[in-house]
Protein backbone atom coordinates (compact mmCIF):
# COMPACT_ATOMS: atom_id res chain seq x y z
CA UNK A 1 0.00 0.00 0.00
CA UNK A 2 0.93 3.53 -0.87
CA UNK A 3 -0.51 6.84 1.10
CA UNK A 4 -0.63 9.46 -1.73
CA UNK A 5 -0.77 13.22 -0.24
CA UNK A 6 -1.46 15.83 -3.24
CA UNK A 7 -0.37 19.35 -2.33
CA UNK A 8 0.01 21.30 -5.32
CA UNK A 9 -2.65 24.20 -4.46
CA UNK A 10 -0.98 27.52 -4.16
CA UNK A 11 -2.54 28.40 -0.88
CA UNK A 12 -4.05 31.43 -2.28
CA UNK A 13 -6.93 31.81 0.36
CA UNK A 14 -4.28 31.49 3.38
CA UNK A 15 -2.10 34.66 2.05
CA UNK A 16 0.29 36.12 3.16
CA UNK A 17 1.02 32.96 5.33
CA UNK A 18 1.54 30.84 2.05
CA UNK A 19 4.13 33.17 0.67
CA UNK A 20 6.94 31.77 2.20
CA UNK A 21 5.50 28.66 3.50
CA UNK A 22 3.38 26.01 1.51
CA UNK A 23 -0.11 25.83 4.21
CA UNK A 24 0.88 21.38 4.88
CA UNK A 25 3.49 22.48 6.34
CA UNK A 26 2.42 25.17 8.49
CA UNK A 27 2.83 24.57 12.32
CA UNK A 28 -0.06 23.96 14.12
CA UNK A 29 0.05 23.43 17.79
CA UNK A 30 4.44 23.20 17.39
CA UNK A 31 3.97 20.60 14.32
CA UNK A 32 3.64 21.21 10.51
CA UNK A 33 -0.08 20.15 9.10
CA UNK A 34 1.31 17.55 6.41
CA UNK A 35 3.24 15.63 10.14
CA UNK A 36 0.12 15.41 11.64
CA UNK A 37 -1.70 13.87 8.76
CA UNK A 38 0.85 11.11 8.25
CA UNK A 39 1.13 10.05 11.84
CA UNK A 40 -2.61 9.89 11.81
CA UNK A 41 -1.53 6.93 9.52
CA UNK A 42 1.43 5.54 11.51
CA UNK A 43 -0.13 2.92 12.86
CA UNK A 44 -1.69 1.45 9.36
CA UNK A 45 2.40 0.92 8.11
CA UNK A 46 3.01 -2.36 10.16
CA UNK A 47 -0.98 -3.71 9.51
CA UNK A 48 -1.24 -2.74 5.39
CA UNK A 49 2.77 -3.21 4.42
CA UNK A 50 2.92 0.67 3.66
CA UNK A 51 5.56 1.16 1.50
CA UNK A 52 5.79 4.61 0.09
CA UNK A 53 4.63 8.36 0.93
CA UNK A 54 3.87 10.32 -2.35
CA UNK A 55 3.68 13.85 -2.58
CA UNK A 56 2.28 15.51 -5.58
CA UNK A 57 3.59 19.26 -5.55
CA UNK A 58 3.82 22.46 -7.44
CA UNK A 59 7.24 24.12 -8.12
CA UNK A 60 8.04 24.28 -4.15
CA UNK A 61 11.56 24.50 -4.54
CA UNK A 62 14.59 21.76 -3.25
CA UNK A 63 14.56 23.35 -0.09
CA UNK A 64 11.20 22.73 0.69
CA UNK A 65 10.99 18.78 -1.35
CA UNK A 66 14.33 18.02 0.90
CA UNK A 67 11.80 18.78 4.01
CA UNK A 68 9.23 16.46 2.37
CA UNK A 69 10.81 13.79 2.06
CA UNK A 70 12.73 13.99 5.47
CA UNK A 71 9.20 14.39 7.09
CA UNK A 72 8.40 10.88 5.40
CA UNK A 73 11.82 9.35 6.26
CA UNK A 74 10.42 10.36 10.03
CA UNK A 75 8.48 7.31 10.09
CA UNK A 76 10.96 5.17 8.05
CA UNK A 77 9.41 4.99 4.59
CA UNK A 78 10.80 6.43 1.34
CA UNK A 79 9.35 9.60 0.04
CA UNK A 80 8.45 9.64 -3.71
CA UNK A 81 7.92 13.31 -5.18
CA UNK A 82 5.92 14.16 -8.55
CA UNK A 83 5.24 17.65 -10.06
CA UNK A 84 1.38 19.24 -10.68
CA UNK A 85 2.88 22.34 -13.02
CA UNK A 86 -0.76 23.77 -13.50
CA UNK A 87 -3.55 23.41 -11.02
CA UNK A 88 -6.01 21.85 -13.43
CA UNK A 89 -8.02 19.79 -10.62
CA UNK A 90 -7.57 17.20 -8.07
CA UNK A 91 -8.01 14.43 -11.33
CA UNK A 92 -5.22 15.87 -12.81
CA UNK A 93 -2.96 15.83 -10.01
CA UNK A 94 -3.45 12.48 -9.19
CA UNK A 95 -2.52 11.36 -12.30
CA UNK A 96 0.55 13.18 -12.27
CA UNK A 97 1.36 10.10 -9.53
CA UNK A 98 0.39 7.73 -12.47
CA UNK A 99 3.01 5.24 -11.45
CA UNK A 100 2.63 4.56 -8.28
CA UNK A 101 -1.17 3.97 -9.01
CA UNK A 102 -1.38 0.31 -8.80
CA UNK A 103 -2.29 -1.84 -5.88
CA UNK A 104 -4.35 -0.74 -2.38
CA UNK A 105 -3.38 3.57 -1.83
CA UNK A 106 -4.54 6.04 0.61
CA UNK A 107 -5.05 9.13 -0.71
CA UNK A 108 -5.28 12.18 1.57
CA UNK A 109 -5.26 15.37 1.00
CA UNK A 110 -3.10 17.91 3.03
CA UNK A 111 -5.34 20.31 3.80
CA UNK A 112 -7.07 18.07 6.22
CA UNK A 113 -6.56 16.29 9.48
CA UNK A 114 -9.32 14.14 11.11
CA UNK A 115 -9.97 12.70 14.97
CA UNK A 116 -11.51 9.21 15.07
CA UNK A 117 -10.64 6.81 18.16
CA UNK A 118 -11.87 4.03 16.29
CA UNK A 119 -10.42 4.96 12.55
CA UNK A 120 -9.26 1.90 10.71
CA UNK A 121 -9.61 0.35 7.01
CA UNK A 122 -11.75 -2.80 6.34
CA UNK A 123 -9.83 -5.27 4.67
CA UNK A 124 -12.95 -6.51 3.46
CA UNK A 125 -14.56 -3.17 1.87
CA UNK A 126 -13.02 -2.61 -1.82
CA UNK A 127 -13.59 1.49 -1.74
CA UNK A 128 -13.83 3.91 1.75
CA UNK A 129 -14.41 7.45 1.29
CA UNK A 130 -14.83 9.15 4.89
CA UNK A 131 -17.17 11.97 5.55
CA UNK A 132 -18.32 14.28 7.93
CA UNK A 133 -21.96 16.10 8.27
CA UNK A 134 -21.86 19.83 7.26
CA UNK A 135 -23.95 23.02 7.23
CA UNK A 136 -23.25 23.94 4.21
CA UNK A 137 -22.67 21.20 2.13
CA UNK A 138 -22.57 23.56 -1.59
CA UNK A 139 -18.93 24.19 -0.25
CA UNK A 140 -17.68 20.89 -0.55
CA UNK A 141 -17.98 17.52 -2.76
CA UNK A 142 -20.60 15.59 -0.92
CA UNK A 143 -22.30 12.21 -1.44
CA UNK A 144 -25.99 10.24 -0.65
CA UNK A 145 -25.73 6.90 0.31
CA UNK A 146 -28.26 3.99 1.08
CA UNK A 147 -29.15 2.89 5.00
CA UNK A 148 -26.30 0.33 5.10
CA UNK A 149 -23.92 3.59 4.55
CA UNK A 150 -23.05 2.40 0.40
CA UNK A 151 -22.51 5.28 -1.66
CA UNK A 152 -25.56 5.86 -4.42
CA UNK A 153 -24.20 9.09 -5.41
CA UNK A 154 -21.05 11.39 -5.76
CA UNK A 155 -21.53 15.64 -6.68
CA UNK A 156 -19.18 18.40 -6.36
CA UNK A 157 -20.44 21.64 -4.90
CA UNK A 158 -24.09 20.49 -5.14
CA UNK A 159 -26.79 23.96 -5.73
CA UNK A 160 -29.47 21.95 -3.90
CA UNK A 161 -29.24 20.27 -0.60
CA UNK A 162 -29.55 16.89 -1.20
CA UNK A 163 -27.24 15.79 1.08
CA UNK A 164 -25.05 16.85 3.82
CA UNK A 165 -22.33 14.38 4.25
CA UNK A 166 -18.69 16.02 2.60
CA UNK A 167 -15.79 14.20 1.34
CA UNK A 168 -13.69 15.25 4.10
CA UNK A 169 -10.81 14.07 1.72
CA UNK A 170 -9.25 10.99 2.71
CA UNK A 171 -10.06 8.00 0.10
CA UNK A 172 -9.06 4.19 0.48
CA UNK A 173 -8.78 1.84 -3.01
CA UNK A 174 -8.09 -1.70 -2.92
CA UNK A 175 -7.21 -1.32 -6.58
CA UNK A 176 -6.12 1.87 -7.83
CA UNK A 177 -5.55 0.99 -11.46
CA UNK A 178 -9.24 1.45 -11.78
CA UNK A 179 -9.14 4.88 -10.62
CA UNK A 180 -6.19 5.41 -12.99
CA UNK A 181 -8.29 4.26 -15.92
CA UNK A 182 -11.04 6.94 -14.79
CA UNK A 183 -9.41 10.18 -14.06
CA UNK A 184 -6.97 9.34 -17.66
CA UNK A 185 -10.81 9.04 -18.80
CA UNK A 186 -11.56 12.68 -17.28
CA UNK A 187 -8.67 13.56 -19.09
CA UNK A 188 -8.75 12.24 -22.98
CA UNK A 189 -12.18 13.29 -22.78
CA UNK A 190 -12.16 16.98 -21.48
CA UNK A 191 -14.23 16.16 -18.90
CA UNK A 192 -14.67 19.56 -16.75
CA UNK A 193 -16.47 20.74 -13.40
CA UNK A 194 -15.81 24.42 -13.11
CA UNK A 195 -13.12 24.65 -15.55
CA UNK A 196 -11.34 21.71 -13.37
CA UNK A 197 -11.22 17.87 -13.74
CA UNK A 198 -12.67 16.70 -10.50
CA UNK A 199 -11.60 13.20 -8.53
CA UNK A 200 -15.34 13.29 -8.03
CA UNK A 201 -16.39 13.12 -11.37
CA UNK A 202 -14.17 9.98 -11.16
CA UNK A 203 -15.55 8.45 -8.76
CA UNK A 204 -19.31 9.39 -10.13
CA UNK A 205 -18.27 7.44 -12.85
CA UNK A 206 -16.61 4.50 -11.40
CA UNK A 207 -19.75 4.36 -9.15
CA UNK A 208 -22.11 4.05 -12.29
CA UNK A 209 -19.55 1.23 -13.51
CA UNK A 210 -20.99 -1.26 -10.12
CA UNK A 211 -17.71 -0.52 -8.41
CA UNK A 212 -18.48 0.12 -4.53
CA UNK A 213 -18.15 2.71 -2.41
CA UNK A 214 -19.05 2.89 1.34
CA UNK A 215 -19.16 6.14 3.40
CA UNK A 216 -17.22 6.09 6.98
CA UNK A 217 -17.96 8.71 9.02
CA UNK A 218 -15.28 10.70 11.44
CA UNK A 219 -15.66 12.23 14.47
CA UNK A 220 -14.01 15.47 14.05
CA UNK A 221 -12.91 17.02 10.85
CA UNK A 222 -10.26 19.76 10.86
CA UNK A 223 -10.22 21.30 7.41
CA UNK A 224 -7.08 24.41 7.21
CA UNK A 225 -8.90 26.39 3.86
CA UNK A 226 -8.65 29.64 5.36
CA UNK A 227 -7.97 31.35 8.11
CA UNK A 228 -11.25 31.21 10.20
CA UNK A 229 -10.77 27.46 9.23
CA UNK A 230 -7.30 27.34 10.73
CA UNK A 231 -8.12 28.87 13.75
CA UNK A 232 -10.68 26.90 14.43
CA UNK A 233 -8.75 23.50 13.96
CA UNK A 234 -5.97 24.38 16.13
CA UNK A 235 -8.95 25.10 18.81
CA UNK A 236 -9.90 21.36 18.25
CA UNK A 237 -6.06 19.91 18.01
CA UNK A 238 -5.39 21.76 22.00
CA UNK A 239 -8.52 20.51 23.28
CA UNK A 240 -7.65 16.76 21.84
CA UNK A 241 -3.58 17.03 22.61
CA UNK A 242 -3.84 18.90 26.49
CA UNK A 243 -5.91 16.10 27.34
CA UNK A 244 -2.91 13.50 26.96
CA UNK A 245 0.47 16.16 27.26
CA UNK A 246 1.41 19.00 28.65
CA UNK A 247 1.59 22.02 26.09
CA UNK A 248 3.87 24.52 27.53
CA UNK A 249 7.39 23.97 27.18
CA UNK A 250 9.86 23.31 30.05
CA UNK A 251 11.75 26.18 28.68
CA UNK A 252 8.82 28.72 28.25
CA UNK A 253 9.47 31.76 30.34
CA UNK A 254 5.71 33.18 31.79
CA UNK A 255 5.96 36.52 34.23
CA UNK A 256 3.13 37.60 36.18
CA UNK A 257 1.16 35.92 33.56
CA UNK A 258 -1.91 34.31 33.59
CA UNK A 259 -2.12 31.01 31.13
CA UNK A 260 -6.16 30.12 30.36
CA UNK A 261 -5.91 26.18 29.31
CA UNK A 262 -5.32 24.76 26.69
CA UNK A 263 -2.65 26.47 24.94
CA UNK A 264 0.61 25.78 23.41
CA UNK A 265 4.10 27.45 24.35
CA UNK A 266 7.08 26.73 22.37
CA UNK A 267 10.94 26.71 23.84
CA UNK A 268 12.39 29.87 24.89
CA UNK A 269 9.11 31.79 24.45
CA UNK A 270 8.78 34.53 27.17
CA UNK A 271 5.14 36.06 28.37
CA UNK A 272 5.42 38.75 30.13
CA UNK A 273 2.82 40.51 32.00
CA UNK A 274 0.12 39.33 30.12
CA UNK A 275 -3.32 37.08 29.73
CA UNK A 276 -2.98 34.51 26.93
CA UNK A 277 -5.73 31.91 26.32
CA UNK A 278 -7.54 30.29 26.01
CA UNK A 279 -7.00 28.29 22.68
CA UNK A 280 -3.44 29.81 21.62
CA UNK A 281 -0.51 28.90 20.10
CA UNK A 282 2.84 30.49 20.25
CA UNK A 283 5.80 29.28 18.24
CA UNK A 284 9.47 29.22 19.81
CA UNK A 285 11.88 32.17 20.48
CA UNK A 286 8.36 34.58 20.55
CA UNK A 287 8.38 37.34 23.11
CA UNK A 288 4.83 38.85 24.29
CA UNK A 289 4.30 41.57 26.78
CA UNK A 290 1.62 43.52 28.43
CA UNK A 291 -1.22 41.67 26.09
CA UNK A 292 -4.08 39.70 25.87
CA UNK A 293 -4.37 37.12 23.61
CA UNK A 294 -7.26 34.28 22.66
CA UNK A 295 -7.93 32.32 20.13
CA UNK A 296 -4.79 32.74 17.70
CA UNK A 297 -1.97 31.27 16.11
CA UNK A 298 1.63 33.17 16.87
CA UNK A 299 4.77 31.69 14.91
CA UNK A 300 8.38 31.63 16.18
CA UNK A 301 10.97 34.23 16.57
CA UNK A 302 8.03 37.24 17.15
CA UNK A 303 7.72 40.10 19.13
CA UNK A 304 4.17 41.44 20.39
CA UNK A 305 3.64 44.13 23.10
CA UNK A 306 0.72 45.90 24.02
CA UNK A 307 -1.86 43.80 21.65
CA UNK A 308 -5.11 42.82 22.77
CA UNK A 309 -6.27 40.42 19.89
CA UNK A 310 -7.95 37.32 19.06
CA UNK A 311 -8.86 35.09 16.11
CA UNK A 312 -5.76 36.31 14.42
CA UNK A 313 -2.71 34.65 12.95
CA UNK A 314 1.20 35.83 13.14
CA UNK A 315 3.82 34.80 11.45
CA UNK A 316 7.21 34.35 11.64
CA UNK A 317 9.97 36.83 12.81
CA UNK A 318 7.30 39.47 13.03
CA UNK A 319 6.66 42.48 15.16
CA UNK A 320 3.62 43.24 15.90
CA UNK A 321 2.60 46.77 18.32
CA UNK A 322 -0.66 48.09 18.61
CA UNK A 323 -4.25 47.56 19.98
CA UNK A 324 -6.62 46.32 17.04
CA UNK A 325 -8.88 43.17 18.00
CA UNK A 326 -7.92 41.21 15.34
CA UNK A 327 -4.73 40.36 13.08
CA UNK A 328 -3.53 38.89 9.97
CA UNK A 329 0.56 39.14 9.57
CA UNK A 330 2.62 37.32 7.41
CA UNK A 331 6.56 36.58 7.99
CA UNK A 332 8.30 39.20 8.80
CA UNK A 333 5.92 41.94 9.07
CA UNK A 334 6.53 44.43 11.26
CA UNK A 335 3.42 46.95 12.25
CA UNK A 336 3.31 49.73 15.08
CA UNK A 337 0.06 51.87 16.12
Amino acid sequence: MKIIIPMAGEGTRLRPHTLNTPKPLIPIVGKPILKRLIESFSRFIEIFSIKEIVFIIGDLGKKIEKQLIRISNDIGLPGVIYYQEKPLGTADALLKAKKSLNGPIIIAFSDTLFHHEKFRIDAKIDNIIWTKRVKNPHLFGIVKCDPSGLITHFMEKPKNNVSNLAIIGIYYFKNSSLLEQELQYLLDHNIKNEKEYQLTSALENMRKKGIPFSSKEVQEWMDFGNQKKIISSNSKILSFESKKEELIHKKAIIKNSVIIKPCFIGENTTIENSIIGPYVSIGKFTKIKNSNIEKSIIQDHTKIIYANISNSMIGNHTSYIGKTKKVNLGDYSILNF
